[in-house]
């Protein structure tokens, strides 16, 4: 099936000339193109032609996207979308100053989400994240990750993994599950730190590697989390089955994280809201995406992660809701956008590049989908405006007007 997508005002490709990722200042380089079309076929780009060239042109099907902006399937490259129950009366203790640590250590923040979905059911949780995905969808998201670690025993946390691949075989787009089991203690392990990493180590990655049913492995790394040396032992551990890496670190303390992840060759590290100059230069010589997460730092109200710096150094910058019902419940994307236009200091045309081919390189698929270039995936998120500017500038508006996967159109604005 050979489709043209044609008349678009503007089709922002995001080229990496081969690279497939965006560095330092190349990620203000998106490549704006007018006047032209793209033919799709068996789900690939085939090739990006003038319009004034269509005639004589053969395909099968034709979208019309006149003043229309198209943009590469946007990628949400951090999400903790799987988990039940509310965490609407934290809020309101953090708008009376309690901190995330202090409730953390008054029975709150993530082992409030554990007894939540522990006490659930997988039917309702899968319809849970199923409906926020289709929120996601609806915003132009081709490609997501999603996260375990509400369980944080074997069963649950196999639940919440099995939840994630079956939602992912029913919304039309690609969904990357993630193994989080070392996101916290859970309260029965609060004084037996060793029992826990053994049960992770020795019981839940090798079952969750037999069965495939993540394609990452995760670690928190902080204080109220785990240590450095405890997270360098579960990634030798999942490295060794397979399993590729990320990590969420810097966030509230530097206590060693960096360090671990670039020894571990992760994909990405994730937070970064304290990382220092020196680690920030270390940062930018390697192939590590930073994936910031300006929400946290938004609804938590403490310091944002320094993108500038980062970017300056030729660091690889993406960015991500992280949406989760304690730290970030902001499953706008396009509001996260805004937010690191404004409050980060970023242009518009590098937070473009971090929600697409840059947050692709962050979970490995930056070679098949994040920009529009021939031989990737035909991904596209179709956005009602002329200028790709109005899309940061209409701060929390959803402009997405049509998400299209492999060259289908899985979503509709108009429903049809």
């Amino acid at each position: 099936m050979r489709t043209i997508f044609k008349n678009a005002a503007q089709i922002v490709t995001v080229s990496t000339k081969g690279k497939n990722l965006k560095r330092g200042a190349d990620m203000k380089d998106i490549s704006v193109l007018t006047s032209h079309s793209i033919i799709a076929e068996n789900g690939k780009i085939v090739d990006i032609i003038p319009t004034e060239s269509m005639s004589g042109v053969k395909f099968d099907n034709e979208t019309d996207l006149k003043g229309k902006v198209i943009l590469p399937g946007l990628v949400e490259c951090h999400t903790h979308t799987a988990f039940a129950g509310s965490r609407a009366s934290e809020f309101r203790m953090k708008l009376n100053g309690t901190g995330y640590e202090e409730i953390a250590s008054k029975g709150g923040g993530i082992n409030y989400t554990v007894s939540a979905v522990r006490n659930s059911s997988k039917e309702s949780l899968k319809r849970i994240t199923h409906q926020r995905v289709k929120h996601f969808v609806s915003q132009g998201i081709t490609s997501l990750e999603i996260k375990s670690g509400y369980g944080l025993d074997f069963e649950n946390e196999i639940k919440l993994l099995e939840v994630i691949n079956e939602v992912n075989q029913e919304c039309g787009i690609d969904i990357y599950a993630t193994f989080l089991g070392a996101h916290t203690f859970p309260v029965e392990y609060k004084n037996d730190r060793r029992g826990y990493l053994n049960k992770i180590i020795n019981e839940m990655l090798p079952y969750v590697a037999r069965q495939n049913i993540a394609t990452f492995c995760d670690a928190f790394c902080e204080i109220t989390a785990f240590q450095p040396e405890e997270v360098r032992e579960i990634f030798k551990a999942a490295s060794g089955l397979g399993l590729k890496l990320k990590l969420h670190s810097e966030q509230f303390n530097n206590i060693g994280g960096l360090e671990v992840g670039t020894e571990s060759g992760v994909l990405s590290i994730d937070h970064l809201e304290v990382i220092n100059d020196e680690d920030i230069r270390k940062l930018a010589t390697t192939e590590i995406a930073a994936v910031l997460l300006p929400g946290v730092s938004f609804f938590l109200n403490y310091g944002f992660a320094p993108a500038r710096k980062i970017i300056d150094n030729g660091g690889i910058v993406a960015l991500s809701t992280d949406f989760n019902p304690g730290s970030s419940h902001i499953s706008n994307f396009h509001l996260i956008m805004s937010i690191a236009a404004l409050k980060m200091k970023m242009t518009i045309e590098e937070v473009i590049s971090a929600v697409t081919i840059n947050a692709a390189k962050a979970l490995g698929i930056s070679d098949r989908t994040g920009s529009i270039e021939i031989g990737k995936n035909a991904d596209f998120s179709v956005f009602n405006c002329e200028d790709y500017s109005e899309i940061v500038y209409s701060i929390g508006s959803n402009l997405n007007e049509m998400t299209i996967k492999e060259g289908k159109i899985i979503y509709s604005s108009s429903g049809d």
